[in-house]
């Protein structure tokens, strides 16, 4: 899923969803993202604004709004958010698709998704198909975006296979990029159902805290599930 514009990456975002030749897609929520979300107890409750990055086809974000959430998916390619409104509907209750550029805090204000914005944040791909480098502000951009009490729910390719996109992740950083950015770790697991060519997946949620010196406190105090 594409999430950050820049000229000619973007038309070749576009020209991937234009060829079907986006490896990722599964034609379906993936499902440790959907087995959680309609049964685990630790779920999120509906309730305030949900975004959903790179959102893709999507989805997640259909199955969100599906189960009663306010959803906002966002891309900022052109095709692949006409394959979504094809395949989910272009005025469906509860959710709206965005085209726009994540990194770009101007679109997002005009699109009235400025801090403090949301209750959640659903990552899906979009995590892997930034570069590398873009990781920190992803982070910083989620924490802006959230209120306090405000979660981030991520499903992780950690794959250590060399390029991308996808690119792959390592848990034991992800875990420090998410304090770095002041969100404290609710669940931080191997993620449970994942399809057989993606068994390295992880599962996280986190919450922006009410009382910002809870975050501090966890920068000393790691809790990584292994």
């Amino acid at each position: 899923m594409s999430c950050h514009r820049s000229g000619d990456h973007s038309r070749r975002w576009d020209q991937r969803y234009r060829e079907g030749s986006d490896g990722w897609e599964l034609g379906q929520p993936a499902p440790p993202l959907a087995e959680f979300l309609r049964h685990d107890p630790r779920r999120p409750e509906p309730g305030g604004a949900v975004l959903v990055p790179g959102c893709g086809r999507g989805h997640e974000a259909a199955l969100l709004a599906e189960l009663g959430f306010s959803v906002v998916g966002l891309d900022f390619s052109g095709e692949a958010l006409r394959e979504a409104r094809r395949l989910h509907g272009p005025d469906r209750p509860g959710l709206r698709w965005l085209q726009a550029d994540l990194f770009d805090p101007a679109a997002l204000e005009a699109a009235r998704l400025g801090p403090g914005s949301l209750r959640g944040v659903l990552e899906h791909t979009c995590f892997c198909a930034i570069d590398p480098q873009l990781r920190e502000a992803y982070g910083a951009t989620a924490a802006r975006l959230l209120q306090p009490g405000g979660w981030l729910l991520g499903l992780f390719w950690c794959h250590s296979r060399p390029g991308g996109p996808p690119w792959g992740s390592d848990p034991h950083e992800l875990a420090h990029l998410w304090r770095q950015a002041a969100l404290v770790e609710v669940i931080w697991e191997p993620a449970s159902g994942s399809i057989a060519k993606r068994s390295d997946e992880w599962l996280g949620l986190w919450r922006k805290p009410i009382n910002p010196e809870r975050s501090r406190d966890q920068e000393d105090s790691p809790c990584l599930i292994t």
